[in-house]
This record gives structure tokens, sequence and C-alpha cells, in this order.
């Protein structure tokens, strides 16, 4: 007897994004499986942080759904709204970090103003959180003292303060060096893997995408529609899309034409 599938995580269904008469993606439809790290894929400015927005209730789509769990994101009245949104954590590109915070009191902000717990409760979840991501000795410090890869890691820590269910990250490997964005990756996959979190990656760096990512969509700036689907792997290996095949083995593209000038 066949086991049932989990329901999806996420379900979006013929969503269409834009900004008044410019639309920037139309017929996107997909779902996340639970406990998967999904990508959203593309070149530059084809629209995928915009997806992003859209999924995490910043952006109000012009049609279609985005459902998480049994709930639709953008009809549920407030209340509803707020409440999807406490189960979801996310990640910036920047790391959003307040600059007038130290790193611990960045993570304890979610903490203060969206539960009840004391002071005590609260600075031992944070102490928690900066032993995840290695930060501990780094509490007090302010992000303006951090490294880039110490804020991307001081952010996801803020991200997971509330043990959020889904996170959304926005391109997290920007501006790293190859150790940071392997280390940031390898927390990625610890966080999948050691608490069962569904993970939704906005990103374009194939190291991070081929390393850590279990299925994906590839989005196109030039028809605004989705190109492909499936796993960053796989579509490396089989996608005869051309406009994915050259994403996908640019890096190679790029070695094979400075080999060929040298």
């Amino acid at each position: 007897m066949s086991t049932p599938a989990s329901p999806a995580a996420i379900t979006v269904q013929d969503l269409r994004i834009g900004f008044g008469d410019s639309v920037v993606q139309s017929g996107v439809s997909f779902t996340v499986a639970p406990r998967s790290i999904f990508a959203i894929m593309g070149g530059s400015g084809c629209g995928k942080s915009t997806l992003l927005r859209a999924m995490i209730g910043l952006l109000a789509p012009q049609a279609g759904s985005i459902v998480i769990g049994a709930d639709n994101v953008w009809t549920a009245p407030a209340s509803g709204r707020s409440a999807i949104r406490r189960r979801c954590g996310v990640l910036f590109q920047g790391g959003a970090l307040w600059s007038s915070l130290t790193a611990a009191e960045n993570i304890a902000l979610p903490l203060r103003m969206l539960t009840a717990l004391d002071e005590a409760a609260i600075a031992a979840l944070v102490r928690v959180k900066l032993e995840l991501v290695g930060l501990q000795d780094a509490a007090d410090t302010m992000p303006a003292a951090l490294s880039g890869g110490m804020r991307k890691r001081a952010a996801l820590a803020r991200a997971l303060a509330l043990e959020p269910e889904i996170l959304f990250i926005d391109e997290p490997s920007a501006g790293l060096d190859p150790v940071s964005s392997r280390r940031l990756d390898d927390l990625i996959l610890d966080v999948r893997d050691g608490f069962g979190t569904t993970i939704v990656m906005v990103s374009h760096e194939l190291p991070s995408l081929l390393a850590i990512c279990d299925d994906g969509i590839f989005l196109d700036g030039i028809s605004k529609k989705p190109l492909a689907h499936g796993a960053p792997a796989g579509l490396l290996a089989n996608c005869e899309d051309p406009q994915v095949h050259a994403f996908m083995h640019r890096e190679r593209a790029a070695t094979d034409q400075a080999g060929n000038g040298a």
C-alpha cells in the first residue's frame, strides 16, 4: 500500500506579479514540498525577488494565489495574515540588521515584539541562536564591525528567532567570498535537516544552487514566464531550453572563453 504524499508546504497557482501595467512575471505555478530547499532562479531583473516579496506578503499579486499550508496569503483577513507571517522567517539580501543594535539585540527584537517571553528566556534563546550560526563570541558586536559573512549569519539567526516553519532567503551568497558562501550553505542545510524547515531561496549563484537545492523554478525576464521547473542539478544535466542551458553552464562557458583568449 503506497503512502500518501505529504501536502505541499507552499502552493503558487497562476500567479501574475507586477506594478500597474508593467507585468514582471505571469503564469507562475509551482509547489514547494515540506522540508525541502526550493530555488527561485533566473538572470538579473527577471523578477526573482519580486516573486519572493509576493510570497512573504509584501507585494500583492495582480492575479493568482499563494497558499501556505492551507491558508491563502492574500485572501486571509488581516489577523490571519499576521498568523501566517509568524510561521515564516525572512533573510533579506543585505541582512537588514538594525545598525544601532548589537547582534544579540537584533536577534532579540522579534522575540520582544512578538512573544510574551521574559528577558531571561529571551536571553537564553538568543544565546542558542548565536551558537547555531557560530557567533557566540560576537553577541555584543555592532553590525558595522561584522564581516559580510558574519552579518548574513546574524541575520539568519534573527530570521530563525521564532523557529519558523518556512524560511525565505534572498540571495544569501551575494557579496560573499567562496569560503563564507559555503559556510552559509552548510548552515542552511543544517537548518533544513535539523529543524525540518522548508526553505525558499532566491539565488543566481550556481555553486549554492547545485549544492543545496532540491527543486526550483527558472524565471525568464524576456517572456516574463517560467521557462523550467526542477532541481538545479537536473536542469544542469538535462534542460534543453537555450536560456536555461546558458545560465546553468555560464561558468564553464566563461572558463572556456578565458582559456581560448589566453
